[in-house]
């Protein structure tokens, strides 16, 4: 059986979570937002997912940047989420994507170094 991989583990449980907040945002007519982020939370785990099986080590690197990328872009919306005194905020959505960040930063850099 092969080891447990945390970081797709918690890419899925926070695309579920993101599902979920955003199901509320919409609740209360935030579309755009909601969707800006539906978009961008549930693409960091598809493009982890999709680096699983890469071509080779620089696919891998190059799809995991991409993960970072949509990592950043929901980090943004999650600000807006956060500081807009009509949306309803998630602080747990907070330290899950701190912790996916800083779990793909280290896949990233350690990738690098190989």
């Amino acid at each position: 059986m092969p080891p447990e991989n945390i970081i797709l583990n918690k890419s899925i449980d926070f695309s579920l979570d993101i599902i979920s907040y955003c199901e509320i945002l919409e609740e209360k007519r935030k579309y755009v937002i909601a969707n800006q982020l539906l978009k961008s939370g549930t693409s960091i785990g598809a493009n982890i997912h999709e680096a699983q099986n890469a071509e080779s080590k620089a696919d891998f690197i190059h799809k995991m940047k991409i993960a970072a990328k949509e990592i950043e872009e929901t980090k943004y919306w999650l600000i807006l989420c956060e500081k807009a005194k009509s949306y309803p905020f998630n602080e747990n959505l907070k330290q899950k994507i701190k912790e996916i960040s800083l779990i793909t930063y280290k896949i990233i850099t350690s990738s690098k170094t190989k």
